[in-house]
C-alpha cells in the first residue's frame, strides 16, 4: 500500500510540472505571435510567484512561508525572499534561496524573528529567478498583522519560554494615543527602542535563570494610562544524551541509559520530551517515561540494533544515536536463593532472570571477608550452585554474587546474604588412672574439655556420648552437656576410649584416647624441681623421645599440689620438647608438679615429673623441735622434725636456720653480742650441735625453714646448759682421800695422838668426857664417811686446813700458816665459814692430859651428808686460835655428831 501511494504522489507530481511546461510555452507563443517577431528584440520576464500560505509561531517568533516551486529551468531554482517591518513594509530581511532539483510540491520556509511577531506587522514576498539569472516580478507582500490593543498596553513576548544566556526583546504595545514612557526588566530600566507606530521595545542580553523558588523573568511597562506588567519562563536548551549505552538482563526488553551533564531544577517549566527511535526497523518510535531511560522490547531475529535518542523541548531539540549487538550487552540480574552453611564450608545457590544459562553464563561468589569463587553457570533449570570451602567454623559470612555473559559485562552484585557455618566442636580429651586394692583392675577418670573455634554465637551442646572398646567388646555412656568427665573401671588390659559431643546439628569428630596396657615394670621417674621458673612462668623441657609419634601431654594441677585436684592438661605437637605457660594462670607459693607424658600408639607413657612454684614465698611453716634438748655445760643439740618435701610448702626448703641467744638480766635482747646464727644447707639434716657455751646458763633457741626468699616462720625453745661437777668433784675428793691417808697413817700412833689430844683439849670443870668413847667416834664417823656414796649436792664446801698448834695454857691457841697452806675456798662466798681468828678459845677450858697437838687440822664442813635428827644431836663446836698473820688463811668448820656416846 505504501509503494502505491509514493507511486500516485510521483505521477502527480510529474503531470503538474508538465502542464506547467506546456502552459508557459504556449504563453510565450502568444506573446510572439501578437508582436510579430518581438521575442527577438523585447526582455523576457517569468511569471511572478505566489505566496500560499504564511504562518506565524509565537513560541519561537518564526514565520512559516510556503509556496508552490515551478520548476521551468535546467537548473536548481533561486528565490530571492524579502521581510518587511511595520505597515511601511520596512524590508528588515533579504535572502537569496537556491533550492535543489528534487521537485518538491510545496516548498516551505522559516525565518525567525528577534522581536515578538505580536509586536508590529510583518510581511513576506517573493520572486523567482529563471535559470538563477532572470528574475520575475515580485509576489504580494503577505502579512502578518501585529497586535493591537484597544484599553491597557500589552507587553510582548508574554508567558514565553526564554533560552538561558540568550538575548531577548521585549516590546510594549499601546492603544492608540497612548505614550509609553520607560520599561523595567527584572527590577532595571533599559533604554526604549522605536520599532513602530507608538510601539517601543527594549533588549536584554545573557538571560540568566534566577535563584528564587520562581523562575519568573517580569516586565514592567509605564505609559500615560498607568503599568502594565508580563512575565516570562527561562530554562536552558535539551542537552545532548551522554554516556548512552543498552543492556539486557533476560533477553527480553532492553534498557538504554544516558546521563545529562547539567540536573534539571524541579521547578522548571520547560517540559522535555524523550524519544528513542530503532533506526533499523519498523518500530514506531518509543515514548520514554524516564529523562535519562528507556526501554524496549527485544525485537525477535534481531542482533544488532541501530538507535536514535531525541530529546526535544520548547527550546530546541537534540538527539543521540548508539549502536550495540544484543549478545554482547547482556547484563545479567541475579537473586540468591538460599545458603547452606557447613562447618567448614556453605552452599549457595542462586536464580538468574530471563533463564541465560544457554549463553555461556560465568559467575562470581564472595564469601566476606575471605574471597571470591568464580564459576560457569550452565544449568538446566536455571538455578546455579557453589560449594564455598575453607571457612572457619561458628563464624559469620556474608555471600555476594553477581554474572557475565562470556566475561565481558558483569552484572550489579546482589545485597549481601549472611550467614554463620557450623561450630566444630573438638574434644580435648585426658585420663588419670588409679589403681584399686583389686591388682587385676584400675579406675580410669575420662577428662574432657570443649573448644569451639570462631567468633559467632554460643554454642549449645546437648550432652556427649563415651565408648571404650577392647578388642571385640564395646561399652557406650551418656553423659549430660555439664558434665566433663566420667569414670570407668576396667582391668589390666589395653583399652580405646572416644568422646563426642552431641549438637543439634549432628554429631562432632570424636575424640580419641588410648589407655596403655599396665606395665608392672614401668619405672616412675623421680621428680625433679624446675630451675627455669621466672615470674612470668613455667619454662618446661625435656628430652625427647622417638617413641612419641603424636606428642607429649603435660599435666598439673589447678591448684597445684593442695587438694581437691582438677586436672588441667596441654598437647604438644610432635617434634617440640619445650613449653612455656604463663604465669598469670598460676598462683603464688603453690607447688605444681607437671607430669610429662609421651603419646605413642599404645597410649601415654610417663616421661618426667617436674615440680616448681611460678613465685616462691619465704612464710613457710616452722619445724617442730624435740623435747627434751640434749644440753650439757659448754654445749645444747638441737633436734627438730620437718617434713621439706611437704607439697603443701610455699617455696622450696634449702635449709635451716638456728639463732640463739642468752637469757638473763644482763643481757641485751637483740644485741650483736649476745646473738649467734647457725646455718643448716642439708634441707634433710635436722638437728644441729652448739658448741662455746657457758654453764649453767640459760639460752633461747628459735630454728625456722630457709627459702630462696628468706627464712620462714620460727619456733623457739629456752634450754639452761649443766654445771660443771668435775671441778667440784676433785674439791670434795681430795680432802677425803688426806683424810683416810692421814687416819691411816696416823693409826699406830693412836694412843700418842689421844695422850695428846687429852692434854690438848682440857675439859671444862664439871664436864665428864670419856676418852674411849671419844675415839670410838672418831672411828665410826671415819667408818661411816667411807661408807657414804657420792651424789650431786646442792651445796657442797671442803676446806683443808695445815698448821703448826702452840700451846699455852694462859693465852689463846694460834697456829702460825704453813708456807703452802691453801687458802679456804669458801672463806668469802660463804656466810657460813668463819675465820679462826674470830673464834675465842674459852677460857674456862681446861684438858685433862697434854698431849702434843698434830701438826695439820682438816675442817670439814659438809651439812647435807649427816643426816640427823636435831633432837639425837648434840652439836659440837671446835675452835683453834691461830696466829693473826693466819686469820684470812683457814676458817672453822663445824658439822653434827651423833649425839649416841654418854656424856663425859
Amino acid at each position: 500500500m505504501t509503494l502505491w501511494l509514493l507511486f500516485d504522489h510521483f505521477c502527480i507530481k510529474r503531470m503538474v510540472s508538465f502542464r506547467i511546461s506546456l502552459m508557459n510555452l504556449f504563453g510565450l507563443y502568444l506573446i510572439c505571435e501578437d508582436h510579430s517577431g518581438c521575442c527577438i528584440d523585447s526582455v523576457w520576464q517569468p511569471p511572478s510567484p505566489s505566496i500560499n500560505h504564511l504562518k506565524a509561531t509565537s513560541d519561537d517568533q518564526s514565520l512559516l512561508v510556503n509556496w508552490l516551486v515551478n520548476h521551468s529551468g535546467l537548473v536548481g531554482e533561486l528565490y530571492e525572499i524579502q521581510i518587511g517591518r511595520t505597515e511601511n513594509h520596512a524590508v528588515i530581511y533579504n535572502r537569496n534561496l537556491s533550492i535543489s532539483s528534487v521537485d518538491p510540491f510545496n516548498y516551505t520556509w522559516t525565518w525567525t524573528s528577534d522581536v515578538p511577531l505580536e509586536c508590529v506587522d510583518h510581511s513576506v514576498r517573493i520572486r523567482h529567478f529563471y535559470n538563477q539569472s532572470v528574475p520575475s516580478p515580485w509576489s504580494n507582500w503577505k502579512t502578518n498583522s501585529g497586535i493591537l490593543p484597544k484599553d491597557k498596553a500589552v507587553i510582548f513576548p508574554s508567558e514565553r519560554m526564554l533560552r538561558e544566556h540568550a538575548s531577548a526583546t521585549f516590546c510594549c504595545v499601546p492603544p492608540r494615543g497612548v505614550n509609553i514612557t520607560s520599561m523595567i526588566f527584572n527590577k532595571n530600566e533599559y533604554p526604549l527602542l522605536s520599532i513602530g507606530a507608538g510601539v517601543k521595545a527594549i533588549t536584554v542580553h545573557n538571560l540568566t535563570i534566577p535563584t528564587y523558588y520562581i523562575k519568573l523573568l517580569t516586565v514592567e511597562c509605564s505609559h500615560s494610562k498607568g503599568i502594565s506588567y508580563n512575565s516570562n519562563y527561562i530554562s536552558f536548551p535539551p542537552q545532548k544524551p551522554a554516556n548512552l549505552g543498552c543492556v539486557t538482563s533476560d533477553m527480553t526488553i532492553v534498557r538504554c541509559n544516558w546521563d545529562l551533564d547539567t540536573k534539571r531544577d524541579p521547578y522548571d517549566y520547560n517540559t522535555q520530551t524523550h524519544t528513542l527511535h530503532i533506526e533499523n526497523s519498523e518500530q514506531r518510535p518509543i515514548k520514554c517515561t524516564d529523562s535519562s531511560s528507556c526501554s524496549f522490547p527485544v525485537i525477535p531475529l534481531l542482533e544488532n540494533y541501530n538507535i536514535r535518542v531525541v530529546v526535544k523541548d520548547k527550546l530546541g531539540e537534540e538527539t543521540e544515536s548508539y549502536s550495540f549487538n544484543i549478545s554482547d550487552r547482556v547484563f545479567p540480574v541475579v537473586e540468591v536463593d538460599g545458603v547452606s552453611p557447613g562447618v567448614t564450608n556453605a552452599t549457595v545457590s542462586w536464580i538468574v532472570n530471563g533463564n541465560l544459562t544457554w549463553l555461556n553464563l560465568l559467575c562470581e561468589v564472595t564469601s566476606d571477608p575471605d574471597g571470591v569463587t568464580e564459576l560457569s553457570c550452565n544449568s538446566v533449570n536455571g538455578v546455579c550452585k557453589v560449594k564455598l570451602e575453607h571457612l572457619f567454623p561458628n563464624t559469620d559470612y556474608s555471600t555476594r554474587v553477581r554474572c557475565s555473559v562470556n566475561g565481558r559485562l558483569w552484572g550489579e552484585w546482589t545485597k549481601p546474604r549472611s550467614f554463620t557455618t557450623y561450630p566444630l566442636v573438638t574434644l580435648d580429651v585426658w585420663r588419670t588412672i588409679k589403681h584399686l586394692s583389686d591388682p587385676n583392675s584400675r579406675q580410669v577418670t575420662l577428662l574432657w574439655t570443649p573448644h569451639v573455634p570462631g567468633s559467632a554465637a554460643v554454642v549449645t551442646i546437648q550432652g556427649y556420648v563415651v565408648q571404650w572398646s577392647q578388642e571385640s567388646q564395646n561399652w557406650t555412656k551418656t553423659k549430660d552437656s555439664v558434665q566433663t568427665q566420667t569414670e570407668v573401671s576396667i582391668d589390666l588390659g589395653q583399652y580405646d576410649f572416644t568422646v563426642q559431643a552431641v549438637l543439634d546439628t549432628g554429631s562432632t569428630i570424636p575424640a580419641h584416647i588410648t589407655i596403655p596396657q599396665r606395665d608392672d615394670e614401668e619405672i616412675i621417674p623421680v621428680k625433679k624441681g624446675l630451675s627455669s621458673s621466672t615470674a612470668a612462668g613455667f619454662n618446661l623441657s625435656w628430652d625427647e623421645q622417638d617413641t612419641a609419634t603424636c606428642g607429649y601431654t603435660v599435666e598439673w594441677c589447678n591448684l597445684g599440689n593442695t587438694e581437691p585436684c582438677t586436672s588441667l592438661w596441654l598437647n604438644v605437637i610432635e617434634g617440640n620438647n619445650t613449653l612455656f605457660l604463663p604465669a598469670r594462670n598460676f598462683s603464688a607459693g603453690f607447688r605444681y608438679t607437671f607430669n610429662i607424658y609421651a603419646c605413642t600408639k599404645n597410649g601415654h607413657r610417663l616421661l618426667q615429673v617436674q615440680n616448681g612454684y611460678s613465685q616462691e614465698l619465704k612464710s613457710v611453716q616452722p619445724p617442730i623441735l624435740v623435747e627434751p634438748v640434749q644440753s650439757s655445760s659448754s654445749s645444747v643439740t638441737l633436734e627438730w622434725s620437718y617434713n621439706e618435701d611437704d607439697p603443701a610448702h610455699t617455696a622450696f626448703i634449702t635449709g635451716y636456720l638456728v639463732t640463739g641467744q642468752e637469757v638473763g638480766s644482763g643481757t641485751l635482747p637483740g644485741h650483736a653480742a649476745n646473738v649467734f646464727n647457725e646455718s643448716v644447707a642439708d634441707p634433710r639434716r635436722k638437728s644441729v650441735t652448739i658448741e662455746g657455751l657457758k654453764q649453767n646458763q640459760e639460752y633461747a633457741f628459735s630454728v625456722s625453714a630457709l627459702t630462696k626468699e628468706g627464712a620462714g616462720q620460727s619456733t623457739s625453745i629456752t634450754v639452761r646448759t649443766r654445771t660443771n661437777y668435775s671441778a667440784h668433784l676433785a674439791k670434795i675428793l681430795t680432802p677425803i682421800l688426806l683424810l683416810l691417808g692421814c687416819f691411816i697413817i696416823l693409826w699406830p700412833q693412836r694412843e700418842i695422838l689421844k695422850s695428846g689430844l687429852t692434854e690438848m683439849f682440857a675439859y671444862p670443870a664439871g664436864m665428864n668426857i670419856k676418852t674411849l668413847e671419844l675415839e670410838s667416834f672418831l672411828h665410826e664417823t671415819g667408818e661411816r664417811l667411807q661408807s657414804q656414796k657420792m651424789a650431786e649436792c646442792i651445796s657442797c664446801d671442803i676446806e683443808i686446813l695445815t698448821s703448826t698448834p702452840l700451846l699455852n695454857e694462859t693465852t689463846a691457841l694460834r697456829d702460825p700458816e704453813p708456807p703452802n697452806a691453801p687458802p679456804c675456798p669458801g672463806s668469802q662466798s660463804s656466810p657460813s665459814t668463819m675465820s679462826l681468828s674470830s673464834v675465842p678459845l674459852q677460857q674456862d677450858y681446861v684438858p685433862q692430859s697434854v698431849t702434843a697437838f698434830p701438826q695439820q687440822i682438816t675442817c670439814i664442813t659438809n651439812d647435807s651428808y649427816f643426816h640427823t635428827r636435831e633432837e639425837d644431836l648434840s652439836e659440837i663446836k671446835s675452835s683453834v686460835e691461830p696466829p693473826e698473820s693466819l686469820t684470812e688463811s683457814c676458817s672453822v668448820t663445824h658439822g653434827y655428831i651423833p649425839n649416841n656416846t654418854s656424856e663425859v
